[in-house]
């Protein structure tokens, strides 16, 4: 396996980290458009790994990459806004693929908050019949929400449940950041995308729809000292995946942001700053988003001033196997503290990028094969649940 690894930035360099004590690969290619970021993200680890230039706008030079290191999977580590040119790059140039959010989804124009317009994935789902004819895989929405959250969504339908009422994905950590008021851990530009649209909710009879951003709010206690958390339904890939694999009444993802970041991200909203439509500001042209991405510090560097878990987790309410109700929250537990101490990348980096490495191991290994545009849910859950234990960070049952 060759892999070309698009994008050097906190998932990017944590993923380098964890492949870097692997051995099912030949070489992994790391390239982006900063080169001293490349250069950084592999130095130290090896002559398996490469550093290289590469605009992920460019579909062309995705695939020219492809050409010149004979690469085999295209591993999508930039954000989303950038999905279909590295996507369509990888198909041009005959490779596999995996990203871990997937194509850019736009509102109903008129009824935003009940219909859905353009969905997440779309895009892509649109040409799998193109990628079957090739014979090539593009495995789509794997990093840990999505990724790790729809394998344990698979788990639970093939192994616990005989009927599923809902499936509800819920995110939540009890991280804190010294010296900083108001400092995300993950990419804002990827976190206002997914928390200011339309949230989407799936049901049986249904289909899939829109509510307001923020809707439905619940506490849910998190486990392994996190506690209860305030969790809003937000737009995010599982809702689209779950539904065309695994069979529920009800499908759900919501997020545990909390009363402060709702504020903030509202007001960004108010003020026109989510927007990703440049503005001219004297000779310049910007767009607000970036703007505001740019004066946050980058997550990637926050790992020694961060402190406490982060937890990612399936919430899954039906009839058990026995005929009995049950109700059973799947999860993954990072402690920002271990991730730095083994590996240099703070946790919520660290628990995004360690999915996809695992699947491309079982990829590799044949474990896992098949080919079209495909979601986590389209394989066995349990080979990658051993391997994610196996890598040396357990996942938990937790009875509710």
């Amino acid at each position: 396996m060759r892999i070309l690894l698009v994008g050097a930035g906190g998932v990017g360099s944590a993923a380098v980290a964890i492949a870097a004590r692997r051995s099912f690969f030949e070489t992994v290619v790391v390239a982006d458009h900063d080169a001293d970021r490349a250069a950084r993200a592999v130095a130290g680890h090896g002559d398996r790994f490469v550093a290289a230039t590469v605009d992920a706008g460019s579909a062309d030079q995705i695939a020219a990459l492809c050409r010149a290191h004979r690469i085999t999977h295209v591993f999508n580590a930039v954000d989303p806004r950038f999905v279909m040119s590295v996507f369509d790059g990888a198909f041009a140039a005959g490779t596999d693929y995996l990203d871990m959010a997937m194509s850019l989804s736009h509102p109903h124009p008129l009824r935003p908050y009940e219909e859905t317009g353009v969905k997440l994935g779309d895009d892509q789902f649109a040409v799998s019949d193109r990628w079957s004819a090739a014979g090539r895989l593009a495995l789509c929405g794997m990093g840990v929400e999505p990724g790790l959250s729809d394998v344990f969504a698979r788990y639970a339908a093939d192994e616990l449940f005989a009927e599923i009422d809902e499936i509800g994905v819920r995110d939540g950590a009890n991280l804190t950041v010294d010296g900083y008021a108001f400092a995300p851990s993950f990419s804002i530009w990827t976190t206002i995308e997914e928390c200011l649209n339309p949230p989407v909710v799936w049901e049986a009879g249904r289909g899939w729809y829109t509510t307001p951003p923020f809707s439905e709010p619940e506490i849910f206690d998190f486990p392994e000292g996190i506690g209860p958390v305030e969790c809003v339904n937000v737009e995010h890939e599982e809702v689209l995946l779950i539904p065309r694999w695994v069979p529920a009444r009800r499908v759900t993802f919501k997020y545990g942001l909390g009363n402060e970041f709702i504020e903030v991200l509202k007001t960004l909203h108010r003020l026109g700053l989510d927007s990703v439509a440049p503005v001219q500001i004297g000779d310049v042209s910007v767009s607000p988003r970036d703007v505001v991405a740019a004066c946050l510090p980058d997550p990637a560097t926050l790992g020694d001033r961060m402190h406490g878990r982060t937890c990612a987790g399936t919430y899954v309410t039906g009839t058990g196997t026995d005929g009995r109700p049950r109700k059973v929250y799947l999860y993954h537990v990072v402690d920002n503290e271990w991730s730095m101490r083994e590996y240099g990348h703070q946790a919520v980096v660290w628990q995004t990028a360690v999915n996809p490495v695992i699947a491309l191991e079982l990829l590799a290994t044949g474990a896992w094969s098949d080919t079209g545009v495909l979601g986590p849910e389209a394989f066995p859950p349990r080979p990658f649940l051993d391997l994610l234990t196996a890598y040396g960070t357990p996942w938990h049952l937790q009875p509710r």
